[in-house]
């Protein structure tokens, strides 16, 4: 256990960031008996952080009940070894109730999601993000996204803010990113995180690591760790072999299965899971399972990623 501020426990990544799926049962309702089963796995099998009711965990469909309770399962899962970073979003009064809520669970940190619906613009979003800040104690980190997106001067003002401590980019403009990375560091003093928040990260991680970004999400880890866990040793090693034979082999494969479907950057991660022996349950609505034929090729690419695996033992 440490007490260690969030930033400094992020800096050095030891493993890949784990973006556990939320788990469901029969009836539809939030399963925390698998949920912690599910954490605790890639707690134990060496995840650097857990970011809990994220993307990947369906922040979108969670009531403010179930998210507290996801949140406070994950921190006594997680018990220190690791920190727990949980989402937040909708307008700004929602983004600060969960904001609240993951507080009074025990988490970390906060990862900030695009405000819901409204295309805001840059002073507008500076003042959501502002908000969320100062309405708790936890540090935050903002995700870029969709109806997000910053201009560089923007990124300064928000390093600049207390508790903001990072960005998540999930658009993918690199030419952009290299900009933000310069004026952040260029007119503000300190350190600022920056992480690769594309689906499937490891698929760009090549080239975000050539902009300086170390840090990357990998919803891979929730159903094949060994495979995320060889991809990030090989990309902190330089093992330029491995880290190539993985994304021609498992990640590219992946990647196209993914496009096959809209909103498989969920459901087929989740399929992944209980191909993988633990019934998380299906994916609610306006998410759909992915069809029949998508789950047998991903089993398929899952067991070329383990052959490979044991290829380069």
């Amino acid at each position: 256990m440490t007490s260690a501020p969030l930033a400094a426990r992020l800096d050095i990544p030891s493993g890949p960031l784990f973006f556990p799926v939320t788990a469901y049962g029969p009836d539809g309702s939030v399963d925390l008996d698998t949920y912690r089963t599910h954490v605790r796995r890639g707690v134990e099998a060496g995840a650097a952080a857990v970011f809990a009711c994220c993307g990947t965990g369906e922040f979108h469909a969670l009531t403010p009940e179930e998210f507290e309770a996801c949140v406070r399962a994950a921190v006594e899962v997680a018990d220190g070894r690791v920190p727990v970073v949980a989402g937040a979003g909708y307008g700004t009064a929602l983004a600060v109730r969960y904001a609240r809520l993951a507080e009074a669970a025990g988490a970390d940190g906060l990862l900030a999601m695009p405000p819901y619906l409204v295309v805001a613009g840059q002073e507008g979003l500076l003042r959501h993000y502002r908000e969320v800040a100062t309405a708790t104690a936890l540090p935050v980190i903002v995700y870029q996204r969709d109806n997000a997106v910053f201009t560089p001067e923007t990124v300064v003002a928000l390093a600049r803010t207390d508790g903001i401590i990072g960005l998540k980019d999930g658009l993918g403009d690199l030419d952009l990113m290299q900009r933000v990375i310069s004026a952040v560091r260029a007119e503000t003093p300190g350190d600022f995180l920056y992480f690769n928040g594309l689906p499937t990260a490891e698929q760009t991680q090549l080239a975000y690591r050539a902009l300086g970004v170390t840090l990357y999400s990998s919803a891979v880890f929730c159903f094949a760790p060994e495979i995320a866990l060889a991809f990030h040793q090989a990309l902190r090693t330089g093992d330029d072999a491995t880290v190539d034979k993985l994304l021609d082999g498992f990640y590219r494969p992946f990647v196209e299965l993914r496009a096959q479907g809209r909103g498989y950057a969920v459901a087929l991660v989740k399929a992944g899971v209980r191909l993988r022996g633990l019934d998380v349950g299906e994916v609610r609505p306006p998410l759909h399972e992915p069809a029949g034929d998508h789950v047998k090729q991903l089993a398929e690419v899952i067991e070329r990623g383990y052959a490979l695996l044991e290829e380069a033992k």
